[in-house]
């Protein structure tokens, strides 16, 4: 591709800004890298910190997101075991320094060196991508450009969790929220072999809960989330998808003997939880980040052979301004995914 070729890209001039677009010179992958023409990108929450300019380091003007579904174009030096062609998917993992004890130990996403597309590089809201070959991830046959995207975020985050927990098939384990990570959280936990309960807020949810493959529904309005997973004999792990410390915190004493309560939904007020209700259980409270590269490639293989598929709503690059407000207020069902037309 010729040096002086623009493409099409989404910016954000300020932190804040209006997301606008921009013609963006397309870039040669440099050592390491690889170019990706981007078919799909999912447009998720956390790209709100990265527009807002939360993340450090973050430069404006900044092209955000980090789901991102496309094929190889182009080829850096150095670069092994892809080819242009592939098909390929980024998420939240951009890359890592490689060197440290955490990239050493195959743990790169807690990298103290995170490059998060969008934040550390222009991100996928954009025609064209050049991101580090060690971020790439092989999209199975069986899965479009779209039904990729919100696996490399919001799937990735939720798959990897359960599997990393201590859950076992034929466990309980309930997903609290019914949102964009929650609505894959139970898809994943039934294929998974867990006696899946799904937590929302109104009866009305109970439907959309067991068409997911919930087994059983907790009205969250209704009765207390704790008292009802206490009578189905308490829960091997509660994974949290909300925004909502209050409503994690009730789900503790719903655990069962050595459950756990596993966050990756974000809020900044303090968890309420007591010493005497870990230790009266011995359960355990923690956090989990999303996965490196080849998490995200295990989650796309288990949903392309298991049915777990995000349920989206396209809408063109163009209108990723209209998208990002749709997921900002809750309105999106579940997944906004930014189409290129490439």
């Amino acid at each position: 591709m010729p040096s002086s070729a623009l493409h099409r890209s989404i910016q954000v001039a300020e932190p804040g800004g209006a997301l606008a677009q921009a013609p963006t010179r397309t870039r040669e992958p440099g050592p390491g890298q690889v170019r990706i023409t981007v078919e799909a990108c999912g447009v998720c929450h956390s790209d709100a910190l990265i527009i807002g300019g939360a993340l450090p380091g973050t430069a404006f003007p900044v092209t955000p997101g980090h789901e991102i579904a496309g094929r190889v174009d182009a080829l850096g030096d150095g670069v092994a075991g892809w080819s242009v062609g592939d098909r390929v998917a980024v998420g939240w993992y951009g890359g890592s320094c490689g060197h440290c004890d955490a990239c050493r130990e195959g743990d790169g996403v807690l990298c103290p060196e995170l490059q998060v597309p969008g934040a550390a590089y222009p991100g996928g809201f954009a025609d064209s991508v050049v991101a580090p070959a060690v971020a790439l991830a092989a999209i199975p046959d069986e899965l479009t450009a779209v039904q990729a995207a919100p696996l490399a975020c919001a799937g990735v985050t939720v798959f990897n969790a359960l599997r990393r927990s201590s859950a076992r098939p034929g466990d309980t384990v309930a997903i609290l929220g019914l949102g964009g990570l929650g609505h894959l959280g139970v898809q994943f936990a039934a294929r998974m072999g867990f006696d899946t309960v799904a937590i929302a807020r109104g009866s009305d949810k109970e439907p959309l809960a067991r068409e997911l493959g919930a087994a059983h529904y907790i009205d969250g309005t209704a009765e207390q989330a704790a008292d009802a997973l206490l009578a189905l004999g308490g829960a091997k792990v509660v994974l949290a998808t909300v925004t909502s410390s209050a409503a994690m915190s009730g789900t503790i004493d719903g655990l069962g003997r050595r459950g756990e309560l596993i966050t990756v939904g974000i809020d900044t007020d303090p968890l309420a939880v007591t010493p005497l209700q870990l230790v009266g259980g011995a359960r355990r409270v923690y956090g989990h980040a999303s996965g490196i590269a080849v998490d995200t490639q295990d989650t796309m293989r288990f949903a392309a052979r298991s049915g777990v598929r995000a349920w989206t709503e396209e809408v063109p690059l163009e209108e990723a301004a209209t998208a990002y407000q749709r997921m900002m207020s809750g309105q999106a069902r579940f997944r906004m995914v930014l189409t290129t037309g490439n």
